[in-house]
């Protein structure tokens, strides 16, 4: 989560894709052109052949994601209220409990082995609001936010220098280690930004990259349409992959106004939903 700041977009490659109002249409016009030269698959019959579960898997780390980068700015924007002292706020790592999504601020010891709490943000009932909690002295920690500083770390040196700020975010991996995402930052209000974003699995002391995935390569800027324009749906390409990725789920759930988001991946073509969740069908040939 980062603020909206003006940045040159350097060596990235960029691309603006404003909505169409009359997308639909024209989706339902070629494939019915398509159907009546026979050239449209039957239905299901490459999309059956996907796992419903690695699908919920994918709309379950969206959904995830989203409300991890949503706690992050409120939480943010709670502790810069409460007039934090210079320098002490640090990196931000939030994670998820059962009274909703807390947020510590603070930083890593210079030997590694510790991570500094300087102030933590609680969710209050499930609601945007966040109350603020300040630690001085600072308290070490040793378990989830040591990790996850560590993972952020080694993800962050690995991406290198990018010409734009990105947000990083961490989630508990489905069996064992934590995910690591940087994803480009928002840099205009009402442009969200698609691409450039990578995956970390990263093992469970964040000391090690396990597995390291580029969901997307260039960076699209879903700029609003014109006033008298009705955005129903957004589309994009996927070609690193025959799946959509979690950043995917991110932009539906995020975006205003929220639509849906069609995805051609491979022989498929994907739905996200705006509740998040996951439809697919066998692509138009």
């Amino acid at each position: 989560m980062t603020p909206l700041v003006k940045s040159n977009l350097d060596s990235m490659t960029v691309r603006t894709l404003r909505w169409q109002s009359i997308l639909p249409a024209l989706r339902c016009l070629f494939m019915c052109q398509l159907a009546a030269f026979g050239l449209l698959l039957v239905s299901g019959a490459q999309a059956s052949k996907l796992s419903k579960d690695e699908l919920a898997a994918i709309s379950r780390r969206g959904t995830l994601l989203a409300e991890y980068d949503s706690a992050a700015w409120q939480a943010t924007d709670a502790v810069k209220a409460a007039h934090p002292v210079d320098g002490r706020m640090g990196r931000y790592i939030a994670r998820k409990t059962d009274a909703g999504w807390a947020v510590d601020f603070g930083r890593l010891n210079d030997t590694g082995d510790k991570f500094l709490l300087a102030y933590e943000a609680d969710q209050r009932g499930g609601t945007g609001q966040f109350e603020v909690r300040k630690f001085d002295p600072v308290r070490e920690d040793a378990g989830w936010n040591l990790a996850a500083a560590r993972g952020i770390d080694i993800a962050m040196k690995d991406l290198g220098r990018t010409g734009r700020p990105y947000n990083v975010a961490v989630l508990p991996a489905e069996h064992e280690g934590m995910y690591v995402y940087l994803y480009p930052a928002q840099i205009e209000a009402g442009v969200y930004p698609l691409g450039a974003d990578v995956r970390y699995r990263v093992s469970p002391d964040g000391t090690k990259i396990i597995e390291k995935r580029q969901m997307h390569q260039d960076i699209i800027e879903y700029a609003p349409a014109r006033k008298d324009v009705k955005v129903t749906v957004g589309y994009h390409t996927h070609v690193l992959s025959d799946l959509p990725e979690d950043t995917d789920v991110l932009l539906v759930l995020t975006r205003k106004p929220q639509v849906p988001e069609l995805v051609l991946a491979g022989p498929y073509m994907f739905t996200i939903h705006k509740n998040g969740q996951i439809s697919v069908e066998d692509r138009p040939r």
